[in-house]
């Protein structure tokens, strides 16, 4: 699979695996909803209840910026399974900041709950620098 069809592939997923780690290298991995915006892939802190909103990803971002996100597709026919994975570097970036706005608008944009409840917390952009993936046929 290419870096493009890699790419055009994860932009079709409705939820990615964010991985991250700390300064000790302890994994975190937990799931989110995105948005694609030329080669980086952004995310928000929203409402959706949480245990406390001193979230592990941000913490882990802040000491350790490298990330991997994974999007695939299962099916029972193993033929049309795939995963496509991008590795970059994240940075957080401060709620209503003219950067963190246009994360949102595409958030609203893609998710219909974000445009009854706009999301209001920092926003994780990743620039990617590398989409991998695999793919048991073509498409």
């Amino acid at each position: 699979m290419t870096p493009a069809e890699a790419k055009g592939r994860f932009a079709t997923g409705r939820v990615a695996h964010l991985a991250t780690a700390d300064r000790d290298g302890r994994p975190h991995l937990v799931p989110l909803v995105f948005a694609v915006d030329g080669e980086s892939v952004v995310s928000a802190v929203d409402h959706k209840a949480k245990r406390t909103t001193a979230l592990r990803r941000l913490a882990n971002v802040a000491v350790n910026p490298s990330v991997a996100l994974l999007v695939d597709h299962y099916s029972e026919d193993w033929e049309q399974l795939w995963w496509v994975r991008a590795d970059g570097r994240a940075a957080i970036l401060e709620a209503g900041s003219s950067s963190a706005e246009r994360a949102v608008d595409l958030l609203v944009a893609r998710y219909a709950q974000y445009g009854r409840q706009r999301p209001a917390g920092p926003v994780l952009a990743v620039t990617v620098l590398r989409w991998t993936g695999w793919s048991a046929s073509a498409r």
